[in-house]
């Protein structure tokens, strides 16, 4: 009697053969699949990049060259006050057409020279902002006051911040009029100061805001004091 042998399940019959790997399981050939996926998208934005690093630096080359060093204030300067090496400083700048600045290699023009106007900690220094004052501007007035010795401080000189004080009407009566009360206060820049003539009384030109001038010229000079504030205060 001749026995067969049944393969356990999941065992493959003797003798059988296994299909290659090339084949499907019916025997036809199968389509290759790649364990790699593409890359293109990957490599697209790699040459995006690549691009936008070429063009930016060609834009900093540009706009680098474009620039050229010009004179800026350091710190706060006023009306008045004499430039020095410690109040500028270079920088380098962009500046549209029609706009006319102090190249830094011509310093020397400015040094020692008055500011025609107030500048604020960083501000590019224009031609225009040297020399002869520029006031009053828009919004402002110039008032003369009359000062003795003992009303103002002797190292006033153009371009200080001040703070204009009533004080108390001493031995003439009191006036009738619409002048400010005792311990009013303004704020001005000091214009000019005139030095005293044969009578002792120094003529101090106020910068500050046209109703403030105006308020202030109704004060009799004998009733003022002017208190000088730290450079850079402001008006």
């Amino acid at each position: 009697m001749t026995s067969t042998d049944t393969p356990a399940r999941g065992q493959k019959p003797a003798g059988a053969v296994a299909p290659s790997s090339w084949l499907d399981r019916t025997g036809t050939p199968a389509t290759p699949t790649s364990r790699h996926p593409r890359r293109v998208p990957h490599l697209a934005a790699g040459a995006m990049l690549v691009v936008c690093c070429a063009g930016g630096t060609v834009w900093w080359t540009t706009s680098t060259q474009d620039r050229t060093p010009t004179l800026a204030v350091a710190r706060a300067v006023t009306v008045g006050h004499v430039l020095s090496m410690a109040d500028l400083r270079t920088v380098d700048v962009s500046a549209s057409a029609g706009t006319v600045l102090v190249p830094a290699d011509e310093a020397a023009g400015v040094l020692g020279r008055p500011m025609a106007t107030n500048l604020g900690p960083g501000a590019l220094l224009t031609p225009d902002a040297v020399g002869a004052a520029q006031l009053p501007v828009p919004g402002r007035a110039i008032v003369a006051v009359g000062v003795k010795p003992g009303q103002f401080p002797p190292a006033l000189t153009a371009g200080a911040p001040i703070t204009a004080i009533v004080t108390a009407a001493g031995t003439q009566p009191a006036t009738t009029g619409q002048a400010p009360v005792a311990g009013t206060t303004w704020r001005a820049i000091v214009a000019g100061v005139a030095p005293a003539a044969t009578d002792q009384t120094t003529v101090v030109s106020l910068d500050l805001s046209a109703a403030d001038a105006e308020a202030l010229a109704q004060v009799p000079a004998d009733r003022l004091a002017l208190v000088m504030r730290p450079a850079g205060g402001g008006r």
